[in-house]
C-alpha cells in the first residue's frame, strides 16, 4: 500500500469470537467489528455461526439477482422489519409484494414534489438559516456535535420539504436523542437475533426504546395534524399528496396511523443518511485540510455572489467526487438484510429455508476485486474521466432495484449545498482526544458523537 494514502477510521478486523465478545461487552451492537478480513475479499461466504445461517454476497450480479427480486423469494429481513416495526410499523420501507406495490402506487405522485427544482428553495432556506447559527457558535468558539448539528441541518430541509415547516431545535434534538437511542438498541437486537434466532421468531424492544418510538411518532403525527385540520388548499407539498392519496382499488386513503408510518420514513430515511454522511463529510475535511483548499478552489468562483444556484451544483465535478468517495467508504446504509423464503440457489450458492441473506455495501463498496486501494481515500476515483472505468455493480450506497432509494438525487444535490455553503464559509477543526470509530447501525455513524469547533474563514 501507498503510505502517503490517508486511510479514514474503520473497524480492526478481529477473530470472530473475540469480535462477537467485545461487541455485546461493550453494548453498541457494531455489527462492523464482527465481519472478518476474509468478508472484504470473498464473493460469497459464510458469516460466523448462527442457528439460521448468515450468507454474505460480494458478487455484483448475485447482488443485482437478489435485490431486483423477480420471483419474490428475498424480502427484507423479518430481523430487521421486527426491529423497525415500533418506529415505523408497515411503511414502504419494510413491506414487500402486493402491499409494497400498493403503498408504492399510492405514494408515487408524491414523489414528484421531490423534484429539485421545486425542492431546492427549501434546502435554501434551511442551510442559510443553519450558516447563521454555525456562524453564531463559530464567534463564541464553542465545541458541538457535528452529528447533532448536521441531523438538525438535514432534518430541517426534510421538514420544509415533506411538512412546509421548519424544525424546532428542540424538537431536533429530542428526535436525534431517541433515534440514537433506537439506532443502538436495533443493533444489539440485530447480532442476538443473527446468531441465536430461528427465522421469523417474535423481535422484542425494551420499554425505553418503545418509549422513544412513541415520542418520535408522537411529532410526526402533530406535523400530520396541522395538514389534516387545515384548509387542504393551504400546503403543496409530499404531506398533503399523501394524505390526499386514494387506493385505486377501494378508493380509501391512508388512515392516520399509515401516515405516521409512510411520512415517519420520508422523515426519518430522509435526514438521517444524509447526516450522516455529510458527518463523515466534515470529519475527513477537518482531518485532511488540503482538501479543503482543493475543494474551496472549486466552490469558490461560485459563493461569491453569496449562494450556489441549482445548476451550479452540476458544476462542481471535484466536491461531487469527494462526496461520492465518502458514500463508497461510508455507505449511507451499511446492511441490507433479506431473507430466503424458500430453499434456493444463486449462482451455485444453494440456501436453506429461513436462511439470512446479507447484502453489504460496507463490504462490497471496499472490496479488494473492485476497487484499487479499497480502504483509502481517493475521490479523483469518482471524476467524470475514471468513473466511467469503475464497476458500477460494486457501487450502492442507496440501494439497487426497485426498492433504490427514491431520494438518492436529493440527498446529493441537497449535500453538495450544504457542502459548498460551509466550506466557503468555516475552518473546521476537532475536538482533540477523540477515538472516531464507524459504527453500523441504520445507518453507518461514528459509534459516538464527533466534537468539532468552527471558525470563520480568514
Amino acid at each position: 500500500m501507498d503510505e502517503t494514502l490517508y486511510i479514514p477510521p474503520k473497524p480492526n478486523s478481529l477473530p470472530a469470537v473475540i469480535a462477537l465478545i467485545r461487541s455485546l461487552w461493550k453494548g453498541d451492537g457494531n455489527l462492523l467489528e464482527l465481519l472478518p478480513a476474509e468478508a472484504y475479499h470473498f464473493e460469497v461466504g459464510h458469516l460466523g455461526r448462527s442457528r439460521r445461517g448468515t450468507v454474505l454476497f460480494n458478487r455484483p450480479s448475485a447482488v443485482k439477482e437478489i435485490m431486483r427480486d423477480e420471483h419474490g423469494v428475498f424480502p427484507k429481513s423479518d430481523l430487521m422489519v421486527g426491529a423497525l416495526d415500533p418506529l415505523i410499523g408497515e411503511s414502504m420501507f419494510v413491506t414487500d409484494g402486493p402491499k409494497w406495490r400498493r403503498q408504492r402506487a399510492m405514494i408515487d405522485p408524491a414523489f414528484s414534489l421531490m423534484r429539485l427544482n421545486i425542492a431546492y428553495s427549501a434546502m435554501c432556506a434551511a442551510t442559510d438559516d443553519h450558516v447563521a447559527a454555525i456562524g453564531a457558535v463559530a464567534t463564541q468558539g464553542t465545541a458541538f456535535s457535528l452529528d447533532l448539528a448536521m441531523s438538525h441541518l438535514t432534518a430541517d430541509v426534510i421538514c420544509r420539504t415533506v411538512f412546509s415547516t421548519p424544525l424546532a431545535a428542540d424538537v431536533a434534538k429530542e428526535v436525534f436523542d431517541d433515534f440514537t437511542l433506537f439506532e443502538k438498541s436495533v443493533a444489539q437486537v440485530d447480532i442476538l437475533g443473527m446468531i441465536l434466532k430461528p427465522a421469523w421468531s417474535e423481535t422484542r424492544q425494551s420499554p425505553e426504546v418503545l418509549a422513544a418510538c412513541e415520542r418520535i411518532r408522537r411529532h410526526i403525527g402533530t406535523l400530520i395534524d396541522t395538514h389534516l385540520d387545515g384548509d387542504a388548499n393551504q400546503f403543496n407539498d409530499i404531506a398533503s399528496a399523501v394524505i390526499e392519496a386514494k387506493d385505486k382499488d377501494t378508493g380509501l386513503p391512508f388512515t392516520r396511523d399509515e401516515l405516521i408510518d409512510q411520512l415517519g420514513v420520508f422523515f426519518l430515511a430522509g435526514h438521517e443518511t444524509t447526516a450522516s454522511a455529510l458527518t463523515w463529510v466534515f470529519y475527513i475535511l477537518a482531518e485532511r485540510p488540503e482538501w479543503m483548499a482543493r475543494l474551496r478552489a472549486e466552490i469558490d468562483p461560485f459563493m461569491a455572489k453569496g449562494q450556489l444556484s441549482f445548476e451550479e451544483t452540476k458544476k462542481l465535478p471535484l466536491t461531487r467526487a469527494f462526496f461520492k468517495e465518502v458514500l463508497r467508504l461510508y455507505p449511507p446504509i451499511t446492511f441490507v438484510p433479506r431473507v430466503a423464503l424458500e430453499r434456493v440457489e444463486i449462482e451455485g450458492k444453494r440456501l436453506p429455508k429461513g436462511a439470512l441473506v446479507m447484502i453489504a455495501p460496507w463490504t462490497l463498496q471496499r472490496h479488494s476485486k473492485y476497487w484499487t486501494e479499497p480502504h483509502a481515500f481517493i475521490p479523483e476515483r469518482f471524476l467524470p474521466e475514471n468513473e466511467k472505468t469503475l464497476n458500477s455493480g460494486a457501487y450502492i450506497p442507496f440501494g439497487q432495484g426497485p426498492h433504490i432509494c427514491v431520494g438518492a438525487g436529493f440527498a446529493q444535490v441537497e449535500s453538495l449545498l450544504i457542502m459548498a455553503q460551509l466550506i466557503s464559509r468555516f475552518d473546521v477543526e476537532l475536538v482533540p482526544g477523540q477515538q472516531v470509530v464507524p459504527a453500523a447501525r441504520l445507518t453507518t455513524r461514528p459509534a459516538e458523537q464527533v466534537m468539532m469547533r468552527v471558525r470563520h474563514r480568514c
